[in-house]
């Protein structure tokens, strides 16, 4: 098939994170618990200076309280809190008690060390409390009002969704994190992604883990929590970003870690590549045929290793003729993963499964 060098039809659209929406609505909130009159719509400004704006689509009032929603739009990221609704309701607080933060439905708590708020705090992140307390600050200046105020922050059906994140295997119970570092959701963020393992290892290291795997999938996953008989928590989802994870088991180690993926994914990784996703990173069938003829294979099972559609049938043909290329494969991804560790007291431990989640090859 002949390469292509077309561009989209149209740039991928960003979005707003959580925090964004959370801090736009804590802004018409405390605005109508002051005025009686809600901004709609409502402007923030962002952390690198970005100004926008975010109609209400919910609105409410009561003794001593004032609340106000917005629906998330995400752009174009593929975000499962697409479409939800984040609802902050702002109350007075005591003289001097400042702002405090509380966790309303569907958003969750912290529960374990090792992230950047502490256990029994509401997973409301550093940066956005920051940004509520900005407006909070802003609005009771302009009104020459106390800003001593109680912030709920509730997601209708959060904990539903947060099934689907990384919530529960970092400890936060009971509905999403409100997160963002900038405000923006740029889509299919590697960073975001990374910065999510990071979080991972993080609260393993708190935990006190002494074994953590990052897989590059499910299958691959589960292959690898039955095969040692991990907790959920020692799982990290790693993804295509195996680079991303050794860096910074690097530079924040611990005792063992497991590299787990399917033959295509570790052939990637057994020559060189650290960023294992098919649009970046390409399985080189003359390295794999030179791995086979260093095996003994064959002239002509090299030539047809060389030929092969897929890595699969690469692995298949090697199969039947009693080559173990898999192990081959998962001592060459080991030395390649040890390049990156570079010397750190880290064991690294490489599985390679196949489809159906059976383990073919291993080096320790």
């Amino acid at each position: 098939m002949a390469k292509t060098n077309a561009k989209p039809a149209r740039e991928l659209r960003r979005g707003w994170t959580t925090g964004a929406c959370a801090t736009a609505a804590t802004k018409a909130a405390f605005t109508a618990l002051l005025t009686g009159e809600f901004p709609d719509p409502v402007t923030i400004t962002l952390p690198k200076g970005q100004m926008p704006c975010f109609a209400l689509t919910v609105e409410g009032t009561g003794d001593g309280w004032a609340q106000a929603g917005i629906v998330k739009d995400a752009g174009d990221d593929p975000d499962v809190t697409h479409g939800a609704t984040i609802i902050s309701t702002v109350g007075f607080g005591q003289a001097g008690s400042g702002v405090t933060f509380k966790a309303g439905d569907g958003v969750g708590k912290v529960t374990k060390d090792g992230l950047p708020i502490p256990p029994g705090e509401p997973a409301i992140n550093p940066i956005p409390r920051q940004m509520m307390r900005a407006v909070i600050d802003e609005i009771a200046r302009i009104h020459d009002a106390p800003g001593d105020v109680a912030i709920e922050i509730s997601v209708p059906g959060g904990e539903k969704l947060a099934e689907k994140t990384w919530n529960p295997r970092l400890g936060i119970v009971g509905g999403l994190s409100i997160l963002g570092t900038t405000g923006i959701v740029n889509p299919f963020s590697c960073a975001a992604w990374i910065s999510s393992i990071h979080r991972g290892i993080d609260v393993a290291l708190a935990e006190g883990m002494e074994h953590i795997a990052g897989a590059t999938g499910s299958t691959s996953e589960a292959s690898v929590q039955a095969f040692y008989d991990l907790p959920n928590q020692a799982l990290i989802d790693m993804g295509d970003f195996v680079g991303g994870m050794l860096k910074y088991i690097r530079d924040h180690p611990l005792p063992k870690v497991t590299v787990a993926g399917g033959f295509g994914k570790m052939t990637k990784m057994a020559q060189g590549a650290m960023d294992l996703h098919s649009g970046r990173s390409q399985v080189d069938f003359d390295w794999l045929a030179r791995r086979v003829e260093l095996l003994d294979g064959g002239a002509e099972l090299v030539e047809q290793v060389r030929a092969a559609n897929t890595a699969n049938q690469a692995y298949e043909l090697a199969r039947a003729a009693d080559i173990d290329l898999a192990s081959d494969i998962a001592n060459n991804a080991m030395e390649a993963g040890y390049r990156v560790l570079r010397g750190s007291d880290v064991e690294l431990d490489i599985v390679v499964v196949d489809r159906d989640g059976g383990v073919i090859g291993r080096a320790s």
